[in-house]
């Protein structure tokens, strides 16, 4: 399904569904980082991923004259990690990032080892349950992967540390909706990527426009506090998921699906910038809501502002159901809304001219 940006065609579904079928477990985001790598290297010639795994990228001419806007999504995702191999071969796991211990059971899983190996999360029998246990989420570190391997093989495929991610199949859906893992936040890249499709029919912008997609974030915004302070941006703009309206939510601390990216508002965050967000959607007539967080994002925004000087720094999201799950669901036209919007504001700047 090909969906149309302002005269330009991409497909914004096989972008999506390529990031997310690349595996990139916090500090592992070899294979994730590549695939994003080799796509952001379609808008530019200086792109390179850093010590630390994040793929960092100059669009255009930079220039000492203009003030430096950090596009940042970050690109790892949650998983978890092989800490022992049993005597009878099970394996057994921590997480890394944020896991619903909830859905953990039964779960089929791939261990990224020197070669994949896939398996199934164990779980006991409801009959075999005790009163308590069912009341009980497993705790990770009671959770086992059966692989149909011996120990002795198991050894021969895989090592401690390797990571582990989710099993998942991209569906689409109804209404513009797709759901699969790790949109969390392959979603925000491949919005970055969107705008600066729109954005090479531009001239010369008003920033000099840098691309940071992050590693490490799950694990404590790690990547993008490294990168913003070698990067040392005026500006920057964290695009990331946030939560999408369910039946069993609560409407104030939801976005709703379809209705646009949620412009952040927060102690932690630039007024001013969320104010020229708002003021671009209304005038470009881009679908848009507003995000309140009383505290800290929770997402790069916070580490970015406060790098060496400080930044000014603004969140944009995109509503997400079913967050840190194997079938994390959006709709494809927010994600639209959120490049679009990106790429008015790269272009128009902070003031109009």
């Amino acid at each position: 399904m090909n969906r149309q940006i302002e005269g330009d065609t991409m497909d914004i579904k096989e972008l999506l569904f390529g990031l997310t079928d690349t595996d990139g477990v916090s500090g592992a985001e070899e294979n994730a980082g590549a695939f994003a790598l080799a796509r952001l290297r379609s808008y530019t010639n200086d792109a390179y991923i850093d010590s630390f795994g994040s793929v960092i990228g100059k669009i255009g001419v930079h220039s000492k004259d203009k003030p430096t806007l950090l596009l940042d999504a970050h690109i790892d995702e949650i998983g978890m990690i092989v800490t022992y191999i049993d005597e009878k071969g099970f394996v057994k796991v921590g997480n890394c990032g944020g896991l619903d211990r909830r859905l953990l059971l039964a779960q089929q899983v791939c261990i990224h080892g020197r070669q994949p190996v896939p398996g199934v999360i164990c779980s006991k029998p409801p009959h075999l349950l005790s009163d308590e246990e069912k009341k009980k989420a497993p705790e990770v570190a009671d959770i086992a992967i059966d692989t149909g391997y011996s120990k002795e093989q198991l050894e021969g495929l895989i090592s401690l540390g390797d990571r582990i991610t989710f099993y998942a199949v991209n569906r689409e859906l109804l209404n513009g909706r797709v759901s699969g893992k790790s949109f969390d936040d392959r979603s925000g890249v491949a919005a970055i990527l969107m705008a600066l499709d729109l954005l090479q029919t531009e001239g010369e912008l008003p920033f000099n426009l840098t691309v940071l997609f992050s590693s490490q974030e799950e694990v404590g915004e790690r990547g993008a506090h490294i990168a913003a302070f070698n990067i040392a941006p005026d500006y920057a703009v964290a695009v990331d998921v946030s939560f999408g309206l369910t039946s069993d939510s609560m409407e104030d601390k939801c976005g709703k699906m379809g209705q646009g990216g949620m412009i952040g508002i927060s102690p932690s965050l630039n007024r001013a910038m969320s104010d020229r967000l708002i003021a671009l959607a209304k005038e470009k007539e881009i679908p848009y809501q507003i995000e309140i967080m009383p505290e800290l994002t929770g997402t790069n925004a916070d580490v970015i502002a406060v790098t060496k000087g400080g930044v000014r720094a603004v969140t944009l999201s995109i509503p997400l159901r079913y967050m840190h799950t194997p079938i994390e669901t959006l709709v494809l036209s927010d994600l639209e809304a959120v490049a679009k919007l990106l790429c008015v504001f790269a272009r128009e700047g902070m003031n109009h001219a």
